[in-house]
């Protein structure tokens, strides 16, 4: 007979959830007790609301009071079919949109609210009350995935692997066959006018025109298999930040780029930050003209020996769920129940600036952790980090 003691999970919160907000100026967590919003850098805690009651979701509206919230952990504060919007100024929920099925994510804008159900999308008009605009169908998307711009959204299409683009103005749809299997990932440019997709095989970043359609480019994760927490693209739409359960962070250039990155990547003098300021600054990878050096120009090889590489890269810190099995014991993971995929969001990354970038995660051991790029006097970008912390304070 067993009797060892049952493990003690109750000391402290549990963080469900993490979302940037549209300037990745802050984040919102979704905790097993509330919700809470810190300052991206420095990482510091905003504001606490103590529900005694699960958010698998919150999501904000820029700076202002308004945060979206969705029930989620194993005691939900609200129903997991309902987006509410809650008034922080006001300490109330002024908005409430209930559905057949369970919420998988919200965006919030000034003029929309989208919601990503399973299989369908809705976007509404945000006002008092919230008019229904429209409505899609979309293939599982069991990740809630969804985008929300000033001119167009973006979620799955009907069939996996494909992306609907909607515009706000004209209601037009266009859709785009982005991957031969379902997607995992998606984002839009600060700009509106590129979306980067990745799918479940996560080898691949794909980039698409939002005003053609047409592709622009495919970067290259790795060869090996891997499940993409994050895409971001910086605020000058010129690199592009992946993040894996390789527990890796990339930055890729984008295409027709390469003047632009160089004036807004600072030269190692006149970085903000020195090389002894980094924990490991060997993370750095070379760039990726000399990922495979003279292989990638012999016709007829592989194309992985040619595919664009990311041109520096680093560690992340992925180790940690709340309901991961037991080290060194065979039981499995148990689902958090009312969270997109059942798991704690990891590696969510925001730009604060084109040449640093934050990476935060979710569960009990929930981390911050910022990262920065330099030039070497010998031209090449390296990629480090300037620091950590667990933002829940244990």
């Amino acid at each position: 007979m067993n009797t060892r003691p049952a493990i003690d999970e109750s000391t402290g919160p549990v963080s469900l959830a993490v979302a940037f907000n549209q300037d990745s100026s802050c984040f919102a967590v979704g905790l097993d007790t509330g919700f809470c919003v810190f300052n991206s850098d420095p990482c510091e805690l905003k504001v606490s609301r103590d529900f005694n009651a699960g958010i698998g979701a919150a999501e904000m509206l820029g700076r202002a009071n308004y945060v979206a919230l969705v029930g989620g952990g194993k005691n939900p504060k609200f129903p997991t079919n309902k987006v509410i919007i809650w008034d922080d100024a006001k300490q109330l929920a002024v908005v409430t949109l209930e559905f057949r099925s369970q919420v998988l994510q919200a965006r919030l804008s000034r003029s929309q609210i989208l919601v990503a159900l399973l299989n369908s999308i809705c976007l509404y008009a945000f006002s008092s009350p919230p008019k229904r605009v429209s409505s899609f169908e979309t293939a599982d998307n069991p990740s809630g995935l969804c985008c929300l711009g000033s001119k167009i959204v973006a979620f799955p299409g009907r069939t996996p692997g494909q992306v609907q683009i909607v515009e706000l103005g004209t209601g037009n749809v266009s859709i785009i066959p982005a991957h031969s299997s379902p997607l995992k990932a998606m984002t839009l440019s600060p700009n509106g006018e590129i979306l980067a997709t990745a799918s479940e095989t996560g080898t691949l970043i794909r980039l698409f025109s939002t005003a053609n359609c047409a592709r622009i480019c495919e970067l290259r994760r790795g060869v090996d298999p891997a499940a993409i927490f994050s895409l971001a693209i910086s605020p000058s739409n010129t690199l592009l930040a992946v993040t894996s359960d390789k527990a890796t962070l990339h930055i890729f250039d984008l295409p027709h780029s390469s003047s632009t990155s160089s004036a807004t990547t600072p030269a190692r003098s006149s970085s903000p930050y020195s090389t002894s300021s980094f924990d490991d600054p060997a993370t750095s990878t070379a760039n990726n003209r000399t990922k495979w050096g003279i292989l990638g120009s012999i016709p007829l090889m592989p194309r992985l020996f040619s595919d664009t590489y990311s041109f520096a890269s680093a560690s992340i810190a992925i180790d940690d769920d709340p309901h991961a099995a037991l080290r060194g014991t065979a039981k499995p993971a148990v689902p958090i129940p009312g969270i997109p995929g059942g798991k704690a969001r990891k590696g969510v990354v925001g730009w604060l600036d084109d040449w640093t970038l934050v990476v935060v995660g979710a569960g009990r051991d929930g981390r911050w952790e910022k990262f920065a790029l330099g030039r070497a006097e010998d031209g090449r970008r390296w990629l480090g980090r300037q620091g950590w912390k667990r933002y829940l304070g244990s």
